[in-house]
């Protein structure tokens, strides 16, 4: 996985030493996560190669003792690497508008849960955040939930699909324009290939994401030194919302 340092100048004021900081933990733990996936994608491929010789037996053993675990782990990374991209990319514009906002700089970022359309009116003024934003959105998207029996939902909420072996959800309730039935069949379990198959994509999305993200940073750092060197900023600051006629 690509990852750089970006170098910002030594003379830094509170506001710019609270993006360096920023940006050096977001990178490097957006990096991190993003090779533990690209890892579990091959560990996923080594475990189907072991068991494709077993007995039904052995499969359960093998899925029980090392299968399930990293599974469950690689399936919901997708979903944590979406949530962190947003959260570092929000919190990096946020501090980055100073140096087109000066003096009208509000510290006004949101504290809860961070998805797109909470960081959109701190980001969408930097000329590459829509590139950024137009790769990250497919990563952790519906296909990827529809391959996967929604894993990470129902695991947490449910009773999830198992890996290589076992059925669950044999008898469903289901509400239909006010009435009730009940389905009865059950999900087949993911087969371990296929799971590597699909975070092989979401791996892809990630390197892409990750790819804009440096992008995005080097036009915000151009902007932090531009200011620092008493030049202009060409791009940034928080969007104003636009009123309902239009002005």
């Amino acid at each position: 996985m690509p990852y750089r340092w970006w170098a910002l100048p030594d003379r830094l004021d509170v506001a710019w030493m609270a993006y360096r900081e920023m940006l050096g933990d977001y990178a490097t733990e957006l990096a991190n996560i993003i090779n533990d996936l690209t890892h579990h994608v091959a560990r996923l491929r080594a475990w189907d190669v072991v068991i494709a010789g077993l007995d039904n037996e052995e499969r359960h053993e093998i899925s029980h003792e090392f299968i399930d675990v990293l599974g469950t782990v690689a399936l919901g990374q997708p979903y944590a690497i979406k949530s962190r991209f947003a959260f570092a990319v929000g919190h990096l514009s946020h501090q980055a508008n100073q140096a087109a906002d000066g003096a009208g700089w509000v510290d006004d970022f949101p504290v809860s849960n961070l998805y797109l359309n909470d960081i959109e009116p701190y980001c969408s003024s930097w000329k590459r955040y829509r590139t950024f934003k137009l790769r990250l959105e497919p990563l952790a998207g519906k296909d990827f939930k529809n391959a996967t029996d929604d894993f990470r939902n129902v695991y947490n909420h449910g009773f999830s699909s198992r890996f290589v072996i076992g059925m669950t959800g044999t008898v469903s309730r289901i509400v239909r324009d006010g009435r009730v039935g009940y389905g009865f069949g059950g999900n087949e379990p993911l087969g371990i290939a296929d799971v590597a198959d699909l975070l092989a994509t979401e791996r892809d999305h990630c390197y892409r994401t990750f790819e804009a993200f440096q992008a995005l940073v080097e036009e915000q750092v151009a902007a932090i030194i531009a200011v620092e060197t008493g030049g202009q900023v060409m791009s940034g600051g928080r969007s104003i919302p636009r009123t309902q006629d239009g002005s």
